[in-house]
């Protein structure tokens, strides 16, 4: 920087201070700017000499240019020179220290040194420490725009250009300049969607920084909903919806498209208007002493209602009884004549009464004669007897009959009194106390006929001929009041129908089938989709006095605020209805659903096919795919196929690929794994890597494979896979050693470590259920159950009715985390019976009976009047 003048005083004695050399222009600080030489200059009054000294060395003489003049106000001699310092100067000494000059000037009084110049070389570089970049920002958002110009001498001065246009903050209080050069917009808008460049400047040159494009966005915005629609249907159940459009605001720029549903559907029901009929016309009145009768009738078959129009023409029909000739009787011939039509009449009434009774007696006595027939209940069956367990069992609860057989007949005392019988007590107390003794008898039924009559049977019937005809899939059996149970092995699905379900004197054919998907056309609606299994129990239109329980897996992660969930049932015109919402109040008492993590339990006192279907309220709402790799068991070419399955998470899936998998002769090469996948609207991408290339190759052409959003979230296509063909280069290659990523765009993955034998490797085929392993398909009468009758009898005997302290069904529920459904259980008669089915429904075969009848003892011991029950009564 410039320095301060110094004057140095001659030690000439008598020196006048006021004619020391005094600078009216000293040298300035300058830059040279390419090859261009500077000027110094320097003007002092009085002066008899003035030089430059530079870097503190003398500047020749020779290279000064003086010009000497007088000063005009004071008369004083002035004295100027001017040097010139060129590049080669400066660069002589660059990188020790800067270059500078000095002027000294000398009069007789003294010399006075001028400030220093500094004598610099001007540059701007060509890159920017840093550049803007290319943002995307919401409306309303503040932008940052960072800018760091290139190093120069002198320091560059940084502006900003939109679109060319120059910025100005100072005509737009939305935009300022750190002094850092950020350009910053307080808030974004609109009109700043543009180009934005720093441009940086000095004395030698301008720079340009890569344009920045800025654009600003509009996030989509819900309008509000429009009214209801009138209900589809003038007449009976219908729909009505509303709408929203995604307009508040209209996303702009790339702006995300609004979240959920732009139509909403509920359904409605619309009384249907009945139009009023007239009933029969009353017959005539007697003719009066007008000579007139009449008759009446009235608007009631039926009433008209709900809006239906009312009966057209008159109530009261009068007319002549005499033919115009009015013939008066005597009062005592009318009332004779009267008397004896009265009498006719209560006579008739009298024979109509006695034929009717004898009619009810005779069919009362034909059913009851049914009724008592055994050879009804147990036509084809053989008698087993059941024999009691040992009095030593630990466990009540655990007492079973002897159903060895498939059927059996048996007739005797239940429950037999005897003197000192042996206790089976629980820990803690007593469980029941002793049943009456009585006769009772059992029928223990199985199914009578092979599943070639049975399906044939069933084909016969118009409703019937969509199910298979094959038995793979499907279940049935032959059953009476005791109940039973059918299952379709290794799906999850069964049918747990009760005790007392069906009514006495009855048997039914019944059957549960399992449908594939192609064949049963479900329609579904926006973002509708698939949960569970297509599943038909029947016959349907059967009687049932209590639910049936039928059992299918789901695939939902299942919570309210992200699903909406809707059992749906076939009419018998094909139509599909909705019968129940779950977590909503039920409309009706026929149906009633518990949901768990993998499972759901199905109350029905109709038998039909159902599917579970669930519409996705948010974004975040998942399903469970189940994801499982199959590969040849045998490889004798050089080609090598992969194929990833990505299935609905239910056993009858997985079961369907395994059957189709042996069939092709692959083998599992990988323990399966569950992805969640969302509905954010994103695909499906497969890929392989990590494989040695010295050994495979892959010859898929893209870096991933991808399976369709809306091929995986409706459900309705099971087997969905893709394959990965690779190639051995040579043919001794056996051991094969990948990674298999699987992963939704934005949302969960998984992946698989493949290390594998191609030749002997069959360390995941415990995960294929063998074909033997199928169970029994059908079970019929107590051997269906975990929990033996005359036990689950006096259960419900006990608890059914409300116990002191709360010792009742209640307490049970909640013993057995099921008290959540407790509305549902007191709607019905017998509310600890539906407990104990659902407990079977849920724990069979594999259910702990000493966990329940803990639970039973637990509450027991709420009530002093516990309960005993002797081995001879079980």
């Amino acid at each position: 920087g410039a320095q301060q003048s110094v004057t140095v005083a001659n030690p000439v004695s008598g020196a006048s201070p006021d004619l020391l050399p005094h600078f009216q222009l000293e040298p300035e600080d300058v830059y040279i700017v390419k090859n261009k030489a500077v000027s110094l200059a320097c003007r002092a009054t009085p002066a008899t000499q003035i030089y430059f000294k530079c870097n503190g060395e003398w500047v020749h003489q020779g290279d000064h240019v003086t010009q000497h003049s007088t000063d005009h106000g004071t008369g004083l001699p002035v004295m100027e020179v001017r040097i010139e310092v060129t590049r080669q100067q400066v660069e002589k000494i660059f990188g020790l220290e800067e270059y500078w000059c000095q002027c000294v000037a000398w009069s007789s009084s003294g010399t006075t040194k001028s400030q220093k110049a500094f004598v610099r070389i001007a540059y701007l570089r060509k890159n920017f420490e840093q550049e803007p970049t290319a943002r995307e920002v919401s409306i309303e958002q503040g932008i940052v725009l960072p800018c760091r110009p290139p190093e120069g001498i002198p320091p560059a001065e940084v502006e900003w250009l939109r679109n060319e246009e120059l910025v100005d903050p100072a005509l737009d209080a939305n935009v300022y300049v750190t002094p850092e050069h950020s350009l910053v917009l307080r808030q974004a808008r609109l009109a700043d969607t543009a180009n934005y460049t720093c441009v940086a400047k000095n004395i030698v040159a301008r720079r340009r920084s890569a344009s920045a494009a800025i654009t600003v966005y509009v996030n989509g915005g819900w309008s509000t909903w429009t009214q209801w629609s009138g209900c589809s249907t003038s007449c009976g159940r219908g729909w009505q919806k509303r709408s929203r459009t995604c307009t508040n605001p209209t996303p702009l720029n790339g702006g995300a498209f609004c979240e959920g549903q732009n139509v909403q559907k509920t359904a409605c029901t619309t009384l249907c208007p009945v139009d009023g009929a007239w009933s029969e016309w009353s017959k005539w009145s007697v003719c009066g002493a007008e000579c007139t009768h009449w008759r009446s009738r009235e608007c009631s078959e039926p009433a008209p209602r709900n809006g239906g129009r009312d009966c057209h023409g008159p109530e009261l029909d009068t007319r002549n009884c005499t033919s115009e000739l009015c013939s008066h009787a005597t009062p005592g011939a009318e009332d004779v004549a009267l008397y004896v039509g009265l009498v006719a009449v209560a006579v008739c009434l009298v024979l109509l009464l006695l034929v009717g009774v004898l009619v009810y007696c005779r069919k009362k006595g034909g059913l009851d004669a049914d009724v008592a027939d055994s050879s009804i209940l147990t036509a084809g069956f053989q008698p087993v007897s059941i024999k009691p367990s040992k009095a030593d069992n630990p466990s009540l609860l655990t007492i079973q009959p002897d159903l060895g057989t498939a059927t059996m007949t048996y007739q005797g005392s239940l429950c037999p009194r005897q003197d000192g019988p042996a206790k089976l007590q629980l820990p803690n107390g007593h469980l029941l106390s002793p049943l009456g003794a009585g006769r009772h008898t059992l029928h223990h039924s199985s199914p009578a006929a092979e599943g070639a009559d049975f399906v044939a049977r069933l084909s016969t019937q118009s409703y019937f001929r969509s199910l298979p005809r094959g038995t793979t899939n499907m279940a049935y059996g032959t059953f009476n009041f005791l109940g039973g149970r059918l299952m379709i092995p290794n799906t999850g699905i069964s049918l747990l129908i009760p005790p007392d379900a069906i009514p006495r004197g009855k048997i039914y054919e019944v059957y549960l089938t399992l449908h594939k998907q192609e064949e049963v056309r479900l329609p579904l609606a926006g973002c509708q989709t698939l949960l569970s299994p297509i599943v038909s129990c029947g016959p349907p239109g059967v009687l049932l006095t209590r639910p049936a329980i039928l059992a299918m897996g789901h695939c939902v992660e299942a919570s309210a605020e992200n699903w909406s969930i809707r059992l749906k049932k076939q009419s018998c015109e094909g139509t599909w209805e909705d019968v129940l919402q779950l977590g909503a109040e039920p409309c009706t008492e026929l149906y009633y659903c518990q949901l768990e993590a993998q499972a759901c339990y199905i109350f029905t006192e109709q038998l039909g096919r159902f599917a579970l279907v669930g519409e996705s309220l948010s974004m975040a709402a998942s399903k469970r795919l189940k994801l499982v790799l199959f590969a040849p068991a045998a490889c004798p070419s050089l080609e090598y196929n992969i194929r990833v399955y990505c299935l609905s998470d239910t056993q009858d899936v997985l079961k369907e690929v395994i059957q189709l998998e042996k069939q092709l002769g692959g083998q599992l090469i990988g323990a399966p794994r569950v992805l969640h996948f969302k509905d954010s609207y994103h695909n499906l991408r497969l890929s392989i890597h990590d494989m040695p290339s010295s050994l495979w190759k892959s010859k898929l052409l893209a870096s991933y494979q991808e399976i369709p959003f809306y091929h995986i979230w409706s459900g309705l296509q099971p087997f969905l896979h893709c394959t990965f063909t690779l190639e051995r280069l040579s043919p001794s290659t056996c051991e094969l050693a990948c990674k298999i990523w699987v992963w939704q765009v934005e949302g969960d993955g998984q992946s698989f470590t493949v290390n594998f034998n191609i030749a002997k490797d069959t360390r995941f085929s415990d995960w294929l259920v063998p074909d033997s392993e199928v169970g029994a398909p059908a079970l019929v009468g107590p051997s269906a159950f975990k929990i033996p009758f005359l036990i689950r009898q006096k259960i419900i005997s006990s608890l059914d009715p409300p116990g002191t302290r709360g010792a009742d069904w209640r307490t049970l529920a909640q013993k057995l985390n099921l008290d959540s459904h407790l509305s549902f259980f007191a709607s019905k008669p017998s509310p600890t019976a539906m407990i104990l089915n659902l407990w079977e429904a849920r724990h069979f075969p594999n259910g702990n009976l000493s966990q329940l009848a803990a639970a039973v003892a637990e509450v027991g011991k709420q009530d002093g009047a516990l309960f005993a029950v002797s081995e001879a009564e079980c």
